[in-house]
């Protein structure tokens, strides 16, 4: 099979959520011991699983939380609070179970997938997962060209493509994005800027907790990366995009969504980061917008404007800005509460309860699933 063939045939198996599925689930719902409606979002949530499913689920979802992590070129221009051998650093970190997303995932259950998608000198290290292309570990430097080639950026989508097919296979039923790299919002927010379009100094942001000099290093970084590669052009395709400014653990996490979205498995998408990996994923195909849950929202400026682009409203609101998947994990929870919600709770009928007078019609209030 030739580089872009996956990509292609995924992109043409997706499909828009069932929406005759979503509209069975807030009847259910709506049967249930409570006004209707009365469960706000966790109701909503509970629809759009559903609807994303294209069946009502009959238990809890089987997660997982795919964290990668890959070097970016840009972090030369100071751009970062940290040196740039902090992402090896913390794939190990990651590895050896001691980092906040490896608490998090804990607790919620969720088996956490650690990937080298291109860290400078690779983690040797039980837990991690290589999936490098080309044998590039680390992007080129953004200010001065092509972060990566097109055919590199390609193969790093088809990668995750096949990690979510293997998770699938594997009976994972929902997943979790998260990623880790020394300025990788850099690279989000030039990402974010050449999509939308959008000023760079409307998307980016302190990131890892940079000063006000370091902020204006990153604006200026975007800025020339987005001129060093014809940016944002209306004839740009989202992989001209990607190789141009992106990170090579975006692209894996662009194919995560892509090849979860076609086997109708939801994908929780953590902050920024994940956030413009969800966004690109869009851009190949809109449909792959149906299976995507807004985890957390980030106070980077960018994450906001890319929500606002994919409609979604987040479930979470904790002022979180570490990425890792670390709203993904934190959301888990409301999932499996949502769930519980339409398989265990007694409706009128079974619990002998009286539902509305007659001739009164309470409105539902589960959304638009």
């Amino acid at each position: 099979m030739n580089r872009g063939d996956l990509l292609e045939r995924t992109t043409a198996s997706l499909s828009q959520s069932d929406r005759d599925v979503g509209a069975q689930t807030v009847r259910l719902l709506d049967a249930k011991t409570k006004p209707p409606g009365s469960l706000g979002r966790l109701e909503e949530l509970a629809c759009r699983l559903a609807a994303i499913r294209g069946r009502m689920p009959e238990g809890p979802l089987h997660p997982a939380i795919v964290v990668a992590a890959a070097d970016h070129g840009v972090a030369a221009r100071g751009v970062s609070a940290y040196p740039i051998e902090v992402t090896a650093q913390m794939l190990a970190n990651f590895a050896g179970g001691g980092a906040a997303i490896c608490v998090l995932a804990r607790e919620a259950g969720a088996r956490l997938v650690v990937v080298d998608a291109g860290v400078i000198g690779g983690v040797a290290v039980d837990g991690v997962r290589t999936e490098v292309v080309d044998g590039v570990r680390c992007t080129d430097d953004l200010t001065m060209g092509p972060a990566m080639s097109r055919s590199t950026a390609t193969g790093m989508i088809e990668r995750g493509i096949a990690l979510a097919e293997g998770l699938a296979a594997e009976g994972v039923q929902i997943l979790g994005l998260g990623e880790m790299g020394i300025a990788n919002t850099t690279s989000a927010s030039a990402l974010t800027a050449a999509l939308l379009p959008a000023e760079p100094t409307l998307v980016c942001g302190p990131g890892t907790g940079i000063d006000d000099a370091g902020l204006a290093r990153k604006v200026d970084a975007v800025r020339r990366g987005l001129a060093a590669n014809g940016l944002p052009r209306p004839d740009a395709d989202p992989a001209d995009v990607l190789s141009a400014v992106g990170g090579l653990e975006i692209a894996f996490l662009v194919g995560v969504t892509l090849g979860a979205a076609a086997r109708r498995i939801p994908v929780l998408i953590d902050g920024f980061v994940s956030s413009v990996a969800a966004l690109v994923a869009c851009g190949f195909r809109e449909a792959a917008a149906a299976s995507l849950v807004a985890a957390t929202r980030s106070p980077e400026p960018g994450h906001a404007l890319v929500l606002e682009r994919l409609g979604l409203e987040p479930l979470l609101d904790l002022g979180l800005r570490l990425g890792e998947g670390t709203g993904a994990a934190l959301a888990l929870p409301l999932v499996r509460s949502s769930i519980a919600i339409l398989t265990d709770m007694a409706t009128f009928d079974a619990a002998g309860v009286s539902g509305p007078a007659p001739g009164v019609e309470p409105r539902s209030a589960a959304g638009d699933a």
